[in-house]
């Protein structure tokens, strides 16, 4: 979720979808001072990997409603957003912020990839998918696996 609201901040700052790529830098580095702009940079690539960012051109946009994200005043990320995750994590990570306990989710999770013998990937988005969340841009080779 961390990631969600550092990637949101500068798009509902500014109240865009579409922000070119110096302007979510400086917005990140130098208006609140969360990271160096080459972290930011690096937030970039991190979003962009996990489908909260899509690239074009010299623009970033945002791929969610980043005006429904709910970013406290005292908020601050930590460098961890900076961290590629894997393709499960953020599976997971997307149900566990639906509300689902992350416990009942790994669970439903393993029963899944043992009952059909999928991969982790797969039953993860398999299960995201049984409970209403969107993973489109996640679901990637797990997707058509199932």
């Amino acid at each position: 979720m961390s990631l969600r609201r550092a990637v949101a901040a500068p798009f509902r700052q500014r109240g865009v979808e579409r922000l070119p790529e110096s302007e979510f830098v400086v917005a990140l580095s130098l208006d609140r001072d969360w990271f160096s702009p080459d972290q930011a940079k690096r937030l970039i690539d991190v979003a962009t990997g996990e489908g909260l960012l899509d690239q074009v051109d010299d623009d970033v946009r945002v791929t969610f409603d980043a005006a429904g994200v709910d970013l406290p005043e005292e908020f601050c990320p930590d460098e961890s957003v900076l961290q590629q995750r894997s393709r499960f994590e953020q599976l997971l990570d997307r149900v566990v912020d639906t509300g689902t306990e992350k416990q009942t989710a790994v669970a439903e999770i393993n029963r899944l990839q043992a009952e059909l013998a999928i991969s982790i990937e797969a039953a993860a988005a398999l299960y995201a998918r049984r409970q209403g969340v969107d993973v489109e841009n996640l679901a990637g080779r797990a997707g058509r696996e199932l």
